[in-house]
């Protein structure tokens, strides 16, 4: 197959562009269904292979770590050797992480091949966007955009009903399974339909060393924000083991807010060694460049904002429909597929609404539509809300995430130029994985802290519980997720708490409902100040039109 640069785009390889389009959505699917397809299913695996909370969120952010670690190396490693060749091996790694995380008897296999799954995956994500961008020009670009952020929010909200049909028909294992059939169809499609493209602007050397900074940093930063309720912000609360590394549990200090000004300082060294490559006219991973353009800027940011609340909220969501509303694994996929309903919807309508108003148009009034949605159900979660609610509510929701998700990717790289688009790709899938990451981590540690302190609030009111019987019970609540409220309730008076039981089981089921409601509403505020600034992504698209728009009124006089 003809091997194409960003100047030499030919009539012989834009035959079948849609068909490579196809493709590379296809294989986008794959990356982006694998990091919500688990949430809906983290109860059963909880059960499974008796995770603790700390575990679990591990198992759902750790894939997103490592993709934001690695994206900006690979988009790099794209535009040098190749990002069809690059593609394909991200396909491969993925689907041999998706056969080790199947095959998973435990905690450490399970987190290990997420791991795995997400060298894999940071290889695929930014291939796909700047392919896209190499590939099509003009109005198709336009198109083309439209479609990979459809990709991204309808096959997010996808993920959750995928992940409760599988696990309920079949077993927790197959939502990793699927992969494989998927996987090496996609494989086939880009050998025969994806052209080979690289940038011709290739600078002496790969950046190992910024690699490692990166690395390190986003790795420790997240590291610090999921442990900090289990090991302490400040004080030790627990002992920490992580292979050779230990932290004992009465420490002066707990190793969160060592690992996170750690993590600090390899970023900020991140930045600096990536300034100093640039200046010496070596590769660098992340181009600063990049940042001076504005829409890519603040678009970058609002894609940081929006990605913790929308991930967020599917770490937390799961838990609280099957843990206190009772539902199965399907039942709650079709509760979050209300999402999906919407997403399409709005998604295959946003490119028409775009053509009137303005893409950057379109996302504010996206994210105003997820913002509203989330408000209103963070304030009506209750232990015995309606399901149809939620459901109504997600719809509303998932139209604004179709509309801004479609939009924004296309908002953020349309002042990009196309020699430098893997990089430009890159960074903005980086800056997308990094929130995902964080949603799950922030969202993960203010539904720890609230279950433990409101369960202690409400479980000390019960007759026939003890101060120590309490605080046990406020610690089984945040570890299991809320999975031992169902426990309890089956067992009704003929459990460990005897007549308490019920009134206990009642207890913590309006508490884990009332640390999921803050979590949502915290997940509403990044949204709103993805919302706020969006604003300023559109005065900053609208003053460099106008500003291209002079400049050809000049030239043409």
């Amino acid at each position: 197959m003809q091997r194409l640069t960003e100047q030499t785009p030919t009539k012989g390889t834009q035959r079948n562009k849609w068909a490579g389009l196809g493709v590379l959505a296809a294989g986008l699917s794959m990356i982006v269904i694998d990091g919500t397809i688990v949430g809906v299913s983290l109860p059963t695996i909880i059960d499974d292979l008796h995770l603790d909370l700390n575990e679990a969120q591990w198992v759902n952010s750790l894939y997103s770590v490592v993709l934001a670690a690695l994206l900006l190396t690979s988009g790099r490693l794209g535009d040098r050797f190749g990002r069809r060749r690059l593609f394909m091996i991200g396909v491969l790694l993925f689907m041999a992480g998706s056969i080790f995380a199947a095959l998973s008897q435990d905690a450490a296999g399970l987190i290990l091949s997420r791991v795995l799954q997400g060298v894999g995956g940071a290889a695929v994500l930014p291939a796909t966007l700047s392919s896209v961008n190499s590939t099509f020009f003009g109005k198709d670009r336009t198109t083309a955009f439209a479609i990979w952020g459809a990709v991204i929010s309808g096959m997010a909200a996808v993920g959750p009903l995928l992940g409760g049909w599988l696990t309920s028909t079949f077993a927790w294992q197959w939502i990793f399974m699927v992969n494989i059939p998927l996987g090496l169809a996609v494989l086939a499609g880009a050998v025969l339909w994806v052209p080979e493209t690289r940038s011709p602007n290739d600078a002496a050397g790969l950046d190992v060393l910024g690699l490692l900074l990166s690395a390190g940093g986003f790795g420790l930063f997240v590291f610090a924000l999921i442990e900090g309720p289990t090991l302490g912000w400040w004080g030790a609360k627990g002992a920490l083991e992580l292979g050779p590394v230990g932290w004992p549990a009465d420490a002066a200090v707990s190793a969160v807010p060592l690992a996170l000004a750690a993590g600090i300082v390899l970023l900020v060294g991140f930045v600096l060694w990536e300034r100093r490559r640039a200046r010496s006219g070596r590769s660098a991973i992340l181009d600063l460049s990049l940042f001076t353009v504005p829409t890519f800027s603040w678009g970058n940011a609002v894609a940081a904002m929006v990605a913790i609340g929308e991930f967020g909220l599917l770490l937390v969501l799961p838990l609280y429909l099957i843990n206190i509303l009772g539902l199965g694994t399907l039942n709650a996929g079709f509760v979050l597929a209300a999402m999906a309903l919407g997403a399409f919807f709005s998604g295959a309508s946003a490119r028409h609404l775009a053509a009137r108003v303005g893409p950057p148009n379109v996302v504010i009034i996206g994210l105003g539509l997820e913002t509203a949605g989330l408000l209103a159900l963070g304030l009506l979660i209750t232990s015995s809300a309606s399901v149809w609610l939620v459901a109504a509510l997600l719809v509303v929701y998932g139209l604004g995430l179709g509309l801004a998700s479609a939009q924004l990717t296309g908002t953020v790289l349309a002042d990009i130029p196309t020699a430098v688009s893997g990089q430009g790709s890159a960074t903005q899938s980086t800056v997308r994985q990094l929130g995902t990451a964080l949603g799950s981590a922030i969202m993960g540690s203010v539904l720890a802290h609230y279950a433990y302190s409101q369960g202690s609030v409400l479980l000390g009111s019960v007759p026939g519980i003890s101060a120590d019987k309490v605080n046990a019970l406020a610690g089984q609540l945040r570890d299991s997720a809320g999975g031992v409220v169902p426990q309890l309730v089956r067992s009704g008076t003929q459990g460990p708490l005897g007549d308490a039981g019920p009134a206990a089981a009642g207890a913590m089921a309006d508490a884990f409902a009332q640390a999921v409601s803050v979590s949502v509403l915290a997940a509403a505020i990044f949204l709103f100040i993805g919302l706020a600034g969006s604003f300023f992504v559109e005065a900053a698209s609208r003053k460099i039109h106008a500003s291209e728009a002079a400049g050809a009124v000049a030239a043409t006089d």
